[in-house]
């Protein structure tokens, strides 16, 4: 994965509420990586539009979670463990996944309980992991009005999804909403089933697939009724599955909205040409 999309933003950074670092790691995570690299690029270039450097450490993988939350704890220690030497400077780590942040804030630090040594390295990670809606609204400064300028206002209903747990144990629907308000032209609408899952939950749809497509036809049902034309995540593997789910709908003739991450949209709706308009892209 590259590092920049050539569009800058805007011509000066706007004021923040944290301190704004000059340096950043960026951690894709597999998903964007291998699935939805143009997600990753937005996040990057939004950051880069600030002017603080983005490392994207090579040797990065998986934060571990589907092996972590499957049961196999080890396995998940030991993909965790190839990474702990990654981010030795003492810079961020954005994250554009609220799952795979929480993994590595609440979980990594208990991989390596018995192991006292790795456990507080692991936690010096925590410590400086953040998820990209959160940078984006608390060190970009992106919920301000005065960041918008005089970006593309062509009026849009957009419906947020966060995953159960970047909801749960992040609170990136906070800095979520707070990004798609301040973006010029956007109405925030409500869906009936907001804070239910969309049936993805990793190796979840793959071991009962039957209940899963009903929970995401559920999801895209409630979606569609709020009247939405775009429906936006920070979480990929959710995105994925609402994206794919809503391709097969649409080959039927329903008129369901676009799937993309929270990242492409704001590029988009700042006036970025380039800026990802599906997930899949």
């Amino acid at each position: 994965m590259s590092h920049t999309p050539g569009t800058t933003l805007m011509s000066s950074p706007p004021a923040s509420s944290a301190a704004r670092p000059r340096q950043v790691y960026f951690f894709s995570t597999c998903v964007v990586d291998l699935m939805a690299p143009r997600a990753g690029l937005d996040a990057i270039g939004i950051i880069r539009a600030a002017g603080i450097e983005v490392d994207f450490p090579e040797a990065q993988s998986c934060c571990g979670q589907p092996a972590y939350t499957s049961g196999f704890t080890e396995e998940a220690r030991r993909v965790a463990r190839a990474q702990l030497d990654l981010f030795a400077q003492p810079w961020p780590i954005v994250v554009p996944s609220g799952s795979c942040a929480g993994m590595m804030v609440h979980h990594w630090p208990r991989l390596f309980a018995d192991e006292p040594s790795l456990a507080a390295q692991a936690q010096r990670i925590a410590d400086r992991v953040v998820e990209f809606s959160q940078f984006a609204r608390e060190v970009l400064g992106l919920a301000a009005p005065a960041s918008v300028g005089s970006a593309r206002a062509t009026p849009v209903k957009v419906a947020l999804h966060t995953s159960c747990t970047a909801r749960r144990e992040m609170g990136t629907h906070e800095p979520s909403e707070a990004l798609l308000r301040a973006l010029p032209g956007v109405e925030l609408v409500r869906q009936a089933r907001e804070v239910e899952c969309c049936g993805f939950g990793g190796t979840f749809s793959a071991r009962h697939p039957a209940i899963s497509g009903a929970m995401v036809n559920d999801k895209l049902d409630a979606v569609r009724d709020s009247g939405a034309e775009v429906l936006v995540s920070a979480d990929c593997g959710c995105l994925l599955n609402m994206h794919h789910a809503a391709d097969k709908r649409r080959a039927a003739g329903e008129a369901l909205p676009r799937c993309v991450h929270l990242a492409s949209f704001v590029r988009e709706r700042l006036g970025a040409e380039d800026a990802a308009r599906n997930v899949t892209d």
